[in-house]
C-alpha cells in the first residue's frame, strides 16, 4: 500500500517541460499589462481545459489582470479549501527572450521567469491534471490565484490575495524552492520607498553656479542610505531617474528604495530611519514617502505542521526538505501574517531567478510536482 497515492501518478518530464517553455516564452513584464494577460489568458485556457471555473478579475493601477480557477468539488464553493497562491508577471521585459531563449543544456533548461515563477506554477497545474485525469479526489476544495504584480510587491492585488486567503484553510505557494530544495515556512518583513529631490535649475555651460543639482543630492543619499545597512536591517537603491537634458543642472531626481528584516521591529526601525532623512544641501529639497510593505510571516505551530505532512511526502518521493525562513518576500507573506496556514517555496529548483541565465533543473520537475499533488490529495 502506497502512503500517498498522488506520488505514483505517471508524471512525464517532457509534457511538463513542454508546457513550461511555452509560458516562458510568453513574456510578461508586470509594467506591460498587455503583455500579462496574453499570458493570464494562456494559464486561463489551460486550467479551463481542466474543468476549472474561471473568473477574471479586471487589474487596476495600469497593471494586469488575475486569474481565479476554482475546481469542482462536492462541497461547494463556499467550504474552505486549498488556494494555490501564483503569480505570473516576471522582471524580464519583452524583448528578453533575443539576449535570454529557452534552451535545455544537459539538466538545466533556460528562460524568462521560468524559475520565478512559471516553473513552479506550472508544476501546480499539472499536479491538478494528474489528480484529475486519474479520477482521484481532493478532500478539499482547491483553488488556484494567480496575480500580476509580484514583482512590484503586489500593490494592486493585495486586497484580493488577503480575502482569497481568508476563505481557505490552507495556502500552497509555489515559489522556487531554495538552493538545497528546501521549502519556505517564514519570510522577512519588506518596506519599499520612493524618494525625490527637487533642486534648481540652471544652464550647465553658461551659469552652473546658479544650479542646483537634484542629482548630486540623490547620490549624496543613495551612499547614506546604503551605509545604513546592518545585520539586521539592510538598505539598497535600485532606481534612479533624473534629469533629462546634459546642458541642464537637473530639476529633480527621482529613486527607489528598498529595505528588508528578519524581525518587524527591526523593519519597523528601518522605516524611521527612511522617513527622518533631510536634505543636507542648500537649495535642494528631499521627499521620502513609503512604498508598499511586506510583513514580517514568521514561522508557526500550523505552518510547521503543513510542512512535516509536505517533508512525509517528498521522503516518501525519494527526497528530504528543510524548513527555512527566506529573505526576498513573496505573496506568502500577506497570507501567512493574516495567520492562514502557508507553505511557501514549493515550485522548481534552479537559479540565477531575475538574470540572463535564469533556469531550472529539469530532474527536479517531476519529483516537485508529486510533492504538490501529494499536498492536494493528503490536505484536510
Amino acid at each position: 500500500m502506497i502512503d500517498f497515492p498522488a506520488t505514483a501518478l505517471p508524471f512525464d518530464t517532457e509534457e511538463i517541460l513542454a508546457r513550461l517553455t511555452r509560458w516562458s516564452a510568453c513574456e510578461s513584464p508586470t509594467f506591460d499589462a498587455a503583455a500579462v494577460n496574453r499570458m493570464m489568458d494562456m494559464a486561463a485556457r489551460d486550467l479551463a481545459l481542466l474543468g476549472a471555473r474561471i473568473d477574471r478579475i479586471p487589474g487596476r493601477m495600469g497593471l494586469g489582470d488575475c486569474v481565479r480557477a476554482r475546481f469542482p468539488h462536492p462541497a461547494g464553493d463556499a467550504a474552505p479549501g486549498i488556494l494555490v497562491l501564483a503569480h505570473l508577471d516576471t522582471v524580464h521585459p519583452v524583448g528578453t527572450l533575443a539576449k535570454l531563449p529557452i534552451r535545455r543544456e544537459g539538466n538545466k533548461c533556460y528562460g524568462p521567469g521560468i524559475q520565478d515563477m512559471k516553473g513552479g506554477t506550472v508544476l501546480a497545474v499539472e499536479a491538478m491534471r494528474q489528480i484529475l485525469a486519474a479520477g482521484m479526489a481532493t478532500h478539499l476544495p482547491v483553488t488556484f490565484l494567480l496575480t500580476s504584480d509580484e514583482e512590484i510587491g503586489s500593490p494592486s492585488t493585495r486586497d484580493i490575495i488577503e480575502a482569497e486567503a481568508q476563505r481557505n484553510r490552507f495556502v500552497l505557494v509555489p515559489e522556487p524552492a531554495r538552493p538545497d530544495g528546501g521549502v519556505v515556512t517564514g519570510r522577512y518583513a519588506i518596506a519599499r520607498f520612493n524618494l525625490k529631490t527637487t533642486g534648481r535649475p540652471s544652464h550647465a555651460g553658461a551659469r552652473l553656479a546658479e544650479g542646483r543639482s537634484a542629482i548630486r543630492e540623490m547620490a549624496r543619499q543613495i551612499v547614506a542610505i546604503e551605509d545604513m545597512t546592518t545585520e539586521d536591517c539592510t538598505f539598497s537603491v535600485g532606481v534612479i531617474h533624473g534629469g533629462q537634458w546634459v546642458n541642464c543642472v537637473s530639476t529633480t531626481c527621482e529613486a527607489e528604495s528598498l529595505s528588508m528584516a528578519k524581525r518587524q521591529e527591526d523593519l519597523d526601525a528601518g522605516v524611521r530611519k527612511m522617513l527622518a532623512l533631510r536634505s543636507n544641501a542648500n537649495d535642494v529639497s528631499l521627499e521620502v514617502t513609503r512604498g508598499v510593505t511586506r510583513p514580517v510571516w514568521e514561522p508557526d505551530a500550523k505552518g510547521m505542521a503543513l510542512y512535516d505532512q509536505a517533508r512525509k511526502i517528498a521522503n516518501a518521493i525519494g527526497f528530504d526538505i528543510n524548513p527555512q525562513s527566506a529573505g526576498g518576500g513573496s505573496d506568502g507573506n500577506f497570507t501567512g501574517a493574516l495567520g492562514v496556514t502557508t507553505l511557501d517555496g514549493l515550485g522548481v529548483q534552479g537559479a540565477l531567478a531575475h538574470t540572463l541565465e535564469e533556469h531550472v533543473l529539469v530532474d527536479s520537475l517531476v519529483p516537485r510536482a508529486k510533492l504538490l499533488a501529494g499536498l492536494m490529495t493528503t490536505l484536510a
